[in-house]
């Protein structure tokens, strides 16, 4: 099976060192895999998950987190809040050059940071949690008789698995400050926990506290007799063995990924809540990833449009469009078109052409500025063509919007 080597950007903007394990033939589906503390894309249960898994038409990502690895950057400026950022990034990579991840694997504190970036994650599925701590702040007893000493120096090198690493103040008060039960909890995606009662890092009453706090659909699968590290091959092997079977309840596994048609299957628009904020959404639109927020005059951060401001973008974009279609089939001189745009309510009464008498009214303003050496009668024939784009159509007609409830 080939492995496809490359490199992304991740949040700090380092080169992070990728692999990409690919099925022989057309993936069915692709996954995302979070290493565990310290490790490394090529981890020994990284790897043979990864290899386990595209042998049965699932492809799986793995990388390495700044500063391990091959991956540029300094571990010392990480926490588990840029490792949470860098999964993100590496969803958006997958999605850019293939197909987004619908599963999220982790591994250990993988898993943890598995957990907090799902959300930020539209299109999956099915997330899958080995042996992962129920609160970051675990992963400090690898290291406890130094936290001390680094809150007070503000950065010690610790030794880790018989390597050095640097641990600095930001770390522990990064994972202090996270609580990852509330991201379990708002998870709304199918979860699998799997972890070792046998386990001496991480105690089999993290995937206790991790299940109870999670929303169906949730299965717990037990790792018997594995450690940790899951350092022997069979029990790798188990776990990807049961995390495919698994995941094919929630993924299709008979479409391969690119065997779309968009004509017949119209690319959707995915709206998920972040819950980095009050209205903080993520817009999915195939490749394209856009934020929503309200203004924080609304109670928002203002990390994004708000609502109105996608319609308005939509119609304004729909206008322009529609212009310049119209503009170079029939040659005319227009070399370039701006709409600006503006959402308010009105008085019914204030509307002589409006049927509705009564009450308030939605009223958008729209301005169009036509650049280019245009006579009278191109500009009005012009101003004729606006009022006839698909969005404008859309939004003067009836609307039926069909909603229902998708467990």
């Amino acid at each position: 099976m080939p492995t496809e080597r490359f490199q992304f950007t991740g949040e700090g903007g380092h080169q992070l060192s990728a692999a990409l394990e690919l099925p022989d033939g057309e993936a069915a589906a692709f996954a995302l895999f979070a290493h565990c503390f310290t490790c490394g894309k090529d981890a020994l249960a990284a790897k043979r998950i990864a290899v386990a898994l595209a042998a049965k038409g699932i492809a799986v990502l793995r990388f390495d987190f700044t500063g391990l690895g091959s991956s540029e950057g300094d571990f010392a400026n990480t926490t588990f809040s840029s490792n949470v950022a860098d999964l993100v990034r590496a969803a958006d990579h997958l999605r850019s050059i293939r197909k987004a991840p619908s599963v999220l694997i982790g591994h250990s504190l993988g898993g943890a940071a598995i957990l907090a970036a799902a959300g930020q994650i539209p299109e999956a599925r099915a997330v899958v949690a080995i042996a992962a701590p129920s609160d970051p702040a675990h992963v400090t007893g690898l290291f406890k008789e130094h936290i001390d000493k680094i809150r007070t120096e503000g950065e010690v090198e610790v030794s880790l698995a018989g390597r050095p690493f640097r641990i600095r103040r930001e770390f522990l008060d990064d994972i202090a400050e996270r609580e990852l039960m509330k991201d379990v909890t708002g998870l709304h995606k199918a979860l699998l926990v799997m972890h070792s009662p046998v386990d001496d890092t991480v105690g089999i009453d993290n995937a206790t506290k991790i299940f109870v706090a999670a929303k169906h659909p949730k299965s717990f699968i037990s790792l018997d007799h594995a450690d940790h590290l899951l350092t022997k091959p069979a029990d790798a092997l188990y776990a990807a063995d049961v995390i495919a079977a698994w995941a094919s309840r929630y993924i299709d596994t008979e479409k391969p990924a690119k065997a779309m048609d968009l004509a017949e299957d119209p690319r959707k628009v995915v709206v998920q809540e972040t819950r980095k904020s009050k209205f903080n959404q993520i817009i999915t639109v195939g490749p394209h990833r856009l934020v929503a927020d309200e203004p924080v005059t609304a109670g928002g951060a203002d990390a994004g449009p708000g609502p109105y401001d996608f319609l308005l973008a939509g119609l304004g974009a729909c206008t322009s469009m529609t212009m310049r279609l119209y503009a170079d089939r029939k040659s005319l001189p227009l070399e370039r078109v701006t709409v600006t745009l503006k959402h308010s309510k009105i008085y019914a009464k204030d509307c002589e052409e409006c049927e509705t008498r009564d009450g308030m009214l939605d009223q958008i303003e729209r301005d169009i500025t036509m650049d280019g050496a245009l006579d009278a009668e191109q500009r009005k024939k012009l101003m004729e063509i606006a009022d006839k784009c698909p969005v404008h159509r859309t939004l003067t007609s009836e609307i039926r919007i069909v909603t229902k409830a998708v467990d």
